[in-house]
């Protein structure tokens, strides 16, 4: 593995099938499921802001689904934060897992906790331990997406973009190497999506890699960074001025 990079994908073929990862045999998965990307090479490095763009379908959710192992990698050589993806078991999930964050379009929040105890859950679920370690590491993760004045509240009293918010916190709970976030934008109105913006460009100036699937052009022309291309099953870099000229 080249240590430069957080995620490193070559020569990667992608597979989608109905069955979940490891419950099928690799023979065949590749046989019977239907293949959504091919030859995919990629490589992000610490800090570093990567759009993933393309139509509905185009196979970017896939490729972050087998980032953090919700779908398998059989073809190629794959690593995200130090693991290597081929040789990923099932009981190495929750550790990979721990070193990168995740933004699902669905918030997936505990409604029936507060702020601080949504993000408390994730902590001891996680192997946390010592109080006062939990308690800081929740007060500066809070403190980093402007939530700080928000820890007792509850899921359903906060807006669209602090609940958006709360869920980037979740992510970075366990100071990941790399942050991978699904359409974080889609359901926002304009203010708040670059609201959400800022704070991811705040978060890869830190030095955690940021790598988010969008459709949403307005936002990737106030927010120019370094674009891959999701097309008729392949995927490529782009010139961003180029291509929304």
């Amino acid at each position: 593995m080249n240590e430069k990079y957080v995620v490193n994908l070559r020569d990667v073929a992608i597979y989608h099938a109905d069955n979940p990862f490891g419950s099928c045999s690799e023979k065949k998965l590749l046989q019977r499921g239907e293949m959504v990307l091919s030859e995919v090479n990629l490589s992000v490095a610490p800090g570093e802001f990567v759009y993933l763009i393309g139509r509905v379908g185009s196979g970017k959710s896939s490729l972050l689904k087998t980032l953090y192992a919700e779908m398998q990698l059989l073809t190629g050589k794959g690593y995200v934060a130090g693991f290597d993806l081929r040789r990923l078991r099932r009981k190495d999930i929750p550790y990979l897992r721990r070193r990168i964050g995740i933004v699902f379009q669905d918030y997936q929040l505990l409604t029936d906790r507060n702020v601080f105890m949504n993000l408390y859950y994730v902590m001891k679920a996680t192997g946390w331990k010592r109080e006062q370690e939990i308690r800081e590491r929740i007060d500066r993760v809070l403190g980093l997406v402007e939530l700080g004045s928000k820890s007792y509240k509850m899921p359903f009293e906060l807006s669209g973009g602090e609940q958006q918010r709360l869920v980037i916190a979740r992510a970075l709970l366990n100071d990941p190497q790399v942050l991978l976030a699904d359409e974080p934008t889609g359901n926002l109105d304009p203010v708040t999506a670059d609201g959400i913006m800022q704070l991811f460009q705040k978060i890869a100036s830190q030095g955690c890699a940021v790598v988010m699937s969008t459709h949403n052009t307005a936002l990737i022309e106030n927010y120019p960074a370094r674009a891959v291309l999701f097309s008729k099953g392949k995927i490529r870099e782009v010139d961003l001025k180029a291509e929304l000229a």
